[in-house]
């Protein structure tokens, strides 16, 4: 078995996990926190999985911007991107066809961006 999951690097692990659960109706799997409050927790979002950590020295918002985009895959991107927009996203990119897709992008509140989109039949 071989995966790739994502660790996101936020300044404030418990908002960001509110954030995503909010947004993309992410489930946390696992979940530690230490005696200071910092979490690592792992989300799914369907079967796509990732970790947010409380790393502020790795934030996008300390490095100046974010380092990569994560694509998101779902059946109806135009709900989950204007869920994701109630829930305190950042419209980047309005959701449009092109390119084979149906796809916008979005900057959650701890500046990581997310495409949120579906192959076009």
């Amino acid at each position: 078995m071989a995966g790739v999951a994502p660790w996101l690097s936020v300044r404030n692990g418990a908002e960001a996990v509110e954030y995503y659960s909010a947004a993309f109706g992410a489930v946390v799997r696992h979940r530690h926190e230490n005696e200071s409050g910092e979490i690592v927790a792992q989300l799914a979002v369907g079967e796509a999985v990732f970790w947010v950590a409380d790393d502020a020295d790795h934030s996008p918002d300390f490095l100046g911007g974010g380092t990569a985009r994560f694509i998101l895959e779902v059946d109806d991107p135009d709900a989950l991107f204007a869920q994701a927009i109630a829930a305190g996203g950042m419209v980047v990119n309005e959701i449009y066809e092109g390119h084979g897709w149906r796809i916008g992008r979005l900057t959650d509140p701890s500046g990581h961006d997310w495409e949120i989109g579906r192959q076009l039949p």
